[in-house]
């Protein structure tokens, strides 16, 4: 990871950063208006931030049920060794697996969990039974669908 050279972030950098938060593409004039400044001091200080590594992309938020992703789960998975080989086998199933939107390494009792998105049970049914267990490095698995998200995962604690 790179050095960046940071400033402290000052209040209105703060709510800058807050309302960037919810929408990404909010126009430079709009949140002019709601931080009252000027459309060119908001754009000069989102690309300090940006430039500083506070800010690292804009990403485009899809929605999943539209895209008839209906079921996430989250599955815990033990390796069957602790070695760099199977951490990278590991790696490499997350980044062929678009189903995969996520994985963490973990301590504790499983060694990974993965965020997933299907289309339905079955299919993530086949995604575990014929895509993951069936993984070399993969020793157990343990899946926990998500009944109902109580709230949104994208936005950080900022100081206040």
């Amino acid at each position: 990871m790179q050095n960046l050279r940071m400033t402290s972030l000052d209040p209105k950098d703060i709510k800058l950063l807050a309302r960037l938060q919810r929408n990404g593409q909010i126009p430079a004039q709009d949140l002019a208006e709601e931080l009252g400044m000027s459309a060119s001091q908001i754009s000069r200080r989102r690309q300090r931030l940006e430039a500083e590594g506070y800010i690292l992309g804009t990403p485009c938020r899809l929605n999943p049920e539209r895209l008839g992703l209906t079921v996430q789960a989250f599955i815990q998975v033990e390796t069957r060794a602790q070695s760099n080989g199977t951490h990278q086998a590991i790696k490499r199933l997350v980044a062929s697996t678009p189903e995969i939107v996520a994985a963490w390494t973990l301590t504790g009792e499983a060694d990974y969990i993965f965020r997933v998105y299907c289309s339905d049970l079955a299919a993530l049914n086949r995604l575990v039974q014929d895509v993951i267990l069936p993984h070399d490095s993969i020793g157990r698995v343990h899946s926990q669908i998500v009944m109902d998200q109580v709230k949104d995962d994208t936005a950080l604690p900022l100081p206040r």
